[in-house]
């Protein structure tokens, strides 16, 4: 394992920590929204006989967004790794936000046919590669601007500002859902989240300009190409990442972007009133992984997330079944409460950890590409999947299988990072 290091003389470590959580709240609230409208969006854009298969057409554009998560963690990693963090952080940013507003301009299937689906999946491609060149540089970015003995408290922050951006699209979603009719909802209200992106690019591309790269990294920064890099001295790093980002990223899109769509289409609750009590959830998550982050600076990082990928497989069967016998507001509360707060104990301490993997010459490449792989693979898809699962065996319980395989993987790859890590997190 490589130790971070840190610079936080003349960088204001407060400051930037500020500056680079927000800016990444306003990102990824622009990749978040289309997931709690995703309901909406099938009727409006992929309408089919079937709703079932329309539904499944929209979660499926949903995950079409995560397949160019790894080309956006090339580029824009290696561009933070050779020309700063900073430049390609303002870069992301500014795809992000555009691609976003494109989606709320895009006419309905009824008024231009096939061509309404394909612009909106060119639209979640390009929200992917802005997406997935954002992690690695903002975490970076954080971790090295960290003081002595705190990487693991600013590192969780980057965790943190995703359930923030999540918690802005759902209250941005329930917001909307609530204020107008149905009709209203699926004429022209889904659209205003996405049109926020007018007001959120600038101001998120102001609050980045003011933020220096780190020192560290300026006195590191990659000489050469940082994938050779990567590939020559670094392959087990990138797996150990890859399979400890699996819990992280199960946790954030099953159970705070697919469990209120399960909630409202499976158990007839009121869009609304999903996204509301989703929203508690979140902000509960907000508040836990900094705490988490802070305990993983004193305790090390594998206790918390082994604790919560532990609980996480032997609460997830029995709590789904719950909700499902009980399928009114306060038991969906419940269970996502409960939810955040296991996933906050993981996702807290993840950034530090696996940023840790790697020295600064490839930090951002490389956690860009273990996370973004990971995402691709398990989390961008995890909606479909879930929805797939119950369409075709019919068990309502079914979702809770594809997360209890997952936890299992990542559980594999931390023990397995404990047993290489010559230090010892315990």
């Amino acid at each position: 394992m490589n130790p971070i290091d840190s610079s936080h003389g003349k960088g204001k470590p407060r400051r930037v920590l500020l500056s680079v959580v927000v800016g990444s709240m306003l990102e990824w609230y622009d990749f978040a929204v289309y997931g709690f409208l995703a309901s909406v969006i099938a009727k409006v854009m992929f309408p089919a006989d079937d709703p079932t298969a329309s539904l499944l057409l929209s979660v499926g554009a949903f995950g079409v967004g995560f397949l160019t998560r790894p080309v956006g963690a090339l580029v824009f990693g290696v561009l933070a790794d050779r020309k700063g963090r900073k430049l390609a952080l303002l870069l992301t940013f500014g795809l992000m936000g555009a691609a976003t507003f494109a989606i709320g301009l895009i006419p309905p299937f009824a008024a231009i046919g096939i061509a309404a689906p394909l612009l909106v999946v060119l639209a979640r491609l390009l929200q992917g590669l802005a997406a997935g060149g954002a992690i690695g540089g903002a975490t970076a970015m954080l971790t090295e601007h960290a003081p002595p003995g705190r990487t693991g408290f600013f590192a969780s922050w980057q965790a943190a500002s995703q359930a923030g951006a999540l918690l802005l699209g759902a209250l941005a979603a329930a917001t909307v859902s609530a204020l107008v009719s149905p009709e209203q909802l699926n004429s022209w209200g889904w659209r205003v989240p996405f049109f926020a992106s007018a007001v959120i690019v600038p101001l998120g591309l102001y609050i980045r300009r003011r933020v220096d790269d780190p020192e560290a990294f300026v006195r590191q920064r990659a000489a050469s190409s940082p994938v050779m890099l990567l590939w020559r001295t670094h392959r087990a790093a990138v797996a150990r990442g890859f399979g400890i980002t699996i819990i992280w990223t199960v946790s954030t899109y099953f159970f705070f972007v697919y469990v209120p769509l399960y909630a409202h289409t499976v158990l007839k609750l009121p869009m609304s009133t999903t996204l509301f009590t989703n929203s508690l959830a979140l902000a509960l998550m907000l508040g836990v992984a900094p705490v988490a982050g802070h305990l993983s600076d004193r305790l090390g990082r594998y206790h918390p997330m082994i604790a919560a990928a532990v609980a996480i497989v032997l609460l997830i069967r029995p709590g789904f079944g719950f909700l499902l016998n009980h399928p009114h507001a306060s038991a969906l509360a419940a269970f996502q409460a409960v939810s955040a707060v296991l996933a906050a104990l993981f996702i807290g301490p993840a950034p530090a950890a696996i940023a840790e993997l790697f020295p600064i010459s490839v930090r951002s490449s490389g956690m860009g590409l273990a996370y973004n792989f990971s995402v691709t693979v398990f989390g961008g898809f995890a909606p479909l999947i879930a929805t797939s699962l119950i369409a075709r065996t019919g068990n309502p319980l079914s979702p809770t299988w594809y997360v209890m395989f997952s936890c299992g993987l990542s559980l594999l790859a931390l023990l397995l990072t404990l047993r290489t890590n010559s230090r010892g997190p315990w």
